[in-house]
């Protein structure tokens, strides 16, 4: 190797460098921003190609004892916790216990009377149920705490009617992934809790993640984030349970399946990795699950099994989910063409989304800030 060659070398590999480098100051500047106006606390991981290029903590963590975040610190995922319902569905279609043009009624005959919907609808919200929460909010005794299983005898008892023909339109469902759950246990014969902790949790090694209902069976766990809302009268932060407008925290902490799910952004990275391979299920088995779903009308919807997909000039194929509850919100996106990873976990419910944000950063795209910063 020439003296000049070597020369030339060094200056390409020090130039990449740099220009990485510039774009980690760049998202640390953009979250600087973000946190210093108090629109960010939580845990931002950003990795390419399973590589953290960028990970960092922000804020509180329990505002009783001023414990800080820390990239291990644990967050209500919320709504993403739906992409482990769709897995554990689908490790249970390859063992053979079940399948997904199933009808739902075969595990549920309580609810015989839905009989067009199908694991396959429940899972890309295709199946017209109508909103559980808004139902429940009506009829239930909020004194108590619900479970799966009063969803399904309220359901029985009052049938409510679809709002379309199964397989006709697309409609975001918590009500199905919670049927989702309740399916998983009838065709493992296993909780919820414990399918998810054996068949994915365990075999990825994410020891910090698990299924908890913190109001229905409380525990010690160390090094957990309590969610948050900011009282503009009080000018501090409470948790949603002292708040009358988000009880809801409390009365439908027992129901699994379109949350609940808990975890940090080091295990999510995890999770990442484990989703380019065959791992968990075979690799035909994860292109279902990041295929948009079809109408019956031949239009294809931005979902798939427990995750929404986008398609860009830019960027590829994003598959991506929020959550967001009282107290979390949360975010993970994945760029599958291009092996690009954001993963953003936040105790404050007013907060920002930073994540498309830091897209921009990555494709050297001009950086809009989110709305609501000045």
């Amino acid at each position: 190797m020439t003296l000049r060659f070597l020369s030339i070398l060094v200056l390409f590999v020090l130039g990449r460098a740099s220009f990485a480098q510039t774009k980690v100051n760049k998202i640390d500047s953009l979250l600087g921003l973000l946190y210093g106006k108090g629109k960010l606390n939580g845990n931002v991981l950003v990795a390419e190609k399973g590589k953290i290029t960028y990970l960092k903590s922000f804020g509180i963590a329990n505002e009783s004892t001023g414990e800080k975040v820390n990239e291990n610190t644990i967050f209500e995922l919320a709504s993403c916790s739906k992409q482990f319902t769709a897995m554990a569905i689908m490790i249970l279609k390859e063992q053979g216990k079940l399948r997904l043009d199933d009808p739902m009624s075969r595990y549920l005959p309580k609810l015989s009377f839905y009989d067009k919907i199908t694991i396959r609808n429940l899972l890309n919200h295709t199946g017209g149920l109508p909103d559980y929460l808004s139902i429940m909010d009506t009829v239930f005794d909020k004194h108590k705490i619900a479970v799966n299983d009063d969803i399904i005898d309220i359901f029985a008892r009052i049938k409510p009617a679809l709002e379309f023909s199964p397989g006709t339109q697309f409609s975001y469902s918590n009500t199905g992934y919670a049927i989702l759950a309740s399916i998983i246990e009838i065709a493992s014969g296993e909780s919820y809790a414990n399918f998810l902790k054996k068949n994915i949790f365990e075999p990825l090694d994410m020891q910090r993640t698990f299924v908890y209902n913190r109001r229905l069976h409380p525990q010690k766990i160390n090094n957990y984030a309590f969610g948050y809302i900011y009282s503009k009268y009080l000018a501090k932060y409470l948790l949603p349970d002292s708040i009358e407008k988000a009880k809801v925290v409390y009365w439908l902490d027992g129901v699994v399946g379109d949350g609940t799910v808990n975890s940090t952004v080091i295990d999510l990275l995890k999770w990442d990795r484990a989703l380019y391979t065959g791992k968990l299920i075979s690799k035909s088995g994860i292109q279902m699950m990041f295929s948009p779903a079809r109408l019956s009308n031949g239009t294809l919807t931005k979902y798939g099994f427990g995750w929404k997909i986008e398609q860009h000039a830019d960027y590829g194929k994003l598959v991506r989910h929020s959550g967001g509850w009282p107290g979390y919100k949360s975010d993970i996106e994945r760029h599958i063409d291009n092996d690009k990873t954001i993963i953003v976990l936040q105790n404050h419910y007013d907060a920002e989304e930073p994540t498309k944000a830091i897209r921009s950063i990555l494709y050297d795209q001009p950086v809009a800030l989110p709305s609501r910063i000045p």
